[in-house]
């Protein structure tokens, strides 16, 4: 069965998920937003073993606490990351033009392409590429499960945005539409910021982005 912790970590209120598949204790971060050692103390509390690293996109406000999480673990993570986001990860997520600074952190070693499945315990996890915010978000969907995890893609009755650099609004929608849209109205949306949604909620009632 799949079990989610999720977590608001960081400056600008990042929705951090901590995931597993409770019967084998393994688990993921899906955006692993800011303070590392917290997302740490909660698997502990659980006695779930953190494995992989899935980033959404390479945002500073979602890669943040990879260095210090990753450095916590007893065995180096899979640390996932669609290559289109590769140079925004290597400028640290644009953090210094926030006046932020991020603490190392490994490379990804893992890169996403559309349609990979991810697997977490009995739990499997289409890769869905999912590009206008940035240019290598992906979003991750488990049908055993009814739940997306879709980043800065869209949000309850909003979407990300697409002014920063390697932004594009027609993407954006274009990626709503075939990549969120045509999951069932019944899937849950996990954000990259503010309250749980849904696919059939947003189909009727997202004022950017119509079905």
């Amino acid at each position: 069965m799949l079990s989610i912790v999720p977590l608001i970590l960081g400056p600008v209120a990042t929705n951090a998920y901590l995931i597993a598949d409770t019967e084998t204790g393994e688990a993921a971060v899906i955006d692993p937003a800011w303070d590392g050692q917290s997302i740490l103390v909660e698997a502990q509390k659980r006695n779930w073993r953190i494995g992989q690293i899935w980033i959404t996109h390479a945002h500073f406000d979602h890669i943040g606490g990879t260095g210090d999480l990753a450095r916590g673990l007893e065995r180096a993570p899979v640390i996932a990351l669609h290559p289109a986001d590769r140079s925004l990860w290597d400028t640290r997520g644009g953090a210094s033009f926030f006046g932020v600074s991020l603490p190392p952190s490994p490379a990804p070693n893992l890169e996403l392409a559309h349609d990979m499945n991810l697997q977490l315990g009995s739990l499997h996890f289409q890769v869905r590429h999912a590009p206008g915010h940035t240019p290598g978000l992906c979003i991750f969907y488990c049908t055993q499960a009814a739940i997306v995890f879709s980043g800065d893609l869209i949000f309850q009755h909003s979407v990300g945005r697409t002014d920063y650099p390697g932004g594009d609004w027609d993407m954006l929608v274009t990626s709503i539409r075939q990549q969120v849209y045509t999951l069932p109205a019944e899937t849950r949306i996990l954000p990259g910021h503010g309250e749980e949604t849904s696919v059939g909620e947003e189909r009727c009632g997202n004022p950017f982005v119509r079905a």
